[in-house]
């Protein structure tokens, strides 16, 4: 079965570049050039993961990537944009982006990032035959539903957040340094995938915020150290 690719991109001239590339390797690709009919086609062609560029006419990439995850939170998101600033980065992040892309990009670039984010969705799956109850100070972490519990709240986590507490448990009261953290969860510590796991720290305190006793420690210049009472 082909894997279907949502491809959202308004320069025509990439956008065929970039569609025949990816029908000549198996994809089946379903291609829209405006931002404003873009979650009309995620329903319409129900894809596997989506390509996205950021600037885009009447809605840009980062609104599109909202509205999917209000539909589905584990479809992974590609962006694809000539923005370099950090805070943009962070920004496709924080609207649910898996992976980013600065243009002028290669294709195989591209199609290996698709395989890598089609990949992580997999094991995320194979996750679920890994059940196990952790408790974590005032909290229960189902890892198998990846299911972070407190009193009666239940929190979805996706599978990078489920894998970053779990690594953060495994290695509780020790100083991390980042790097082991990046490739353990992400496969390597580039520049994007160290901004990721900003916003992933930042989110997963959020997280426990209920439990005082928990603390994710910033050590300056060198990691992370998860203190649990």
């Amino acid at each position: 079965m082909s894997i279907k690719v949502l491809y959202v991109e308004d320069e025509t001239f990439l956008g065929k570049i970039v569609m025949e590339t990816l029908e000549g390797r198996g994809f089946e690709v379903s291609m829209e050039t405006d931002g404003a009919r873009a979650l009309d086609a995620f329903r319409a062609s129900q894809p596997d993961i989506c390509v996205l560029d950021i600037m885009l006419p009447n809605r840009n990439g980062f609104e599109i990537a909202e509205d999917i995850r209000a539909l589905n939170d584990d479809i992974p998101i590609i962006f694809l944009t000539a923005k370099t600033q950090t805070e943009d980065v962070v920004k496709g992040f924080r609207t649910g982006g898996n992976d980013y892309i600065r243009k002028p990009f290669s294709m195989e670039e591209l199609i290996v990032r698709i395989e890598n984010a089609l990949r992580v969705k997999k094991e995320d799956t194979k996750a679920a035959a890994n059940s196990r109850i952790i408790e974590i100070g005032c909290y229960r972490f189902n890892t198998n539903r990846q299911l972070l519990v407190f009193n009666s709240d239940e929190r979805k986590l996706s599978y990078r957040e489920s894998e970053l507490l779990k690594y953060l448990w495994q290695n509780r009261q020790n100083i991390i340094d980042r790097k082991d953290i990046l490739n353990a969860i992400w496969g390597n510590d580039s520049f994007f995938n160290s901004r990721n796991l900003d916003v992933y720290i930042t989110k997963m305190r959020g997280y426990l915020k209920e439990d005082p006793s928990l603390e994710i420690l910033t050590i300056k210049a060198v990691g992370y150290r998860f203190v649990t009472g």
